[in-house]
């Protein structure tokens, strides 16, 4: 490798740790703004809204039996995710937690969808512009 080829990595790289630093930096840690933002989880089974359940950092949980199969939702840390189910393949729980605007969390064989909303006139735009 030639001098030049190296000075080329170093500036490459360095460039990508000044990007990533301040992501790390904050960690998993939510923002307090993100805190003032109320989002709430739609429940809906086979299509029909199930419950709606406010986002807080209190822990709670959430059966659903019905005909099909039994559903855990555990919500926590101003998120949600699927703790359990009854379901032959439990994919629902490899989606893990969720806590941003838009996210899933869906069981398929018991037709469960997990939606989150944000406040009214949040989001509904681009995340990004390149």
């Amino acid at each position: 490798m030639k001098r030049g080829d190296l000075l080329l990595v170093s500036g490459i790289l360095a460039a990508a740790l000044l990007v990533m630093v301040p992501r790390w930096v904050q960690g998993g840690q939510i923002s307090e703004k993100n805190h003032n933002i109320s989002k709430t989880a739609v429940i809906k089974v086979e299509g029909e809204v199930y419950r709606t359940v406010k986002l807080t950092k209190e822990e709670q949980t959430i059966e659903i039996r019905t005909d099909r199969g039994y559903n855990l939702l555990k919500v926590h840390d101003y998120g949600i995710e699927m703790a359990d189910a009854d379901c032959p393949d439990k994919v629902c729980l490899t989606f893990g937690f969720r806590s941003r605007q838009g996210d899933t969390i869906v069981c398929l064989p018991h037709r469960v969808i997990v939606e989150i909303e944000g406040a009214s006139g949040e989001g509904g735009g681009a995340d990004a512009v390149i």
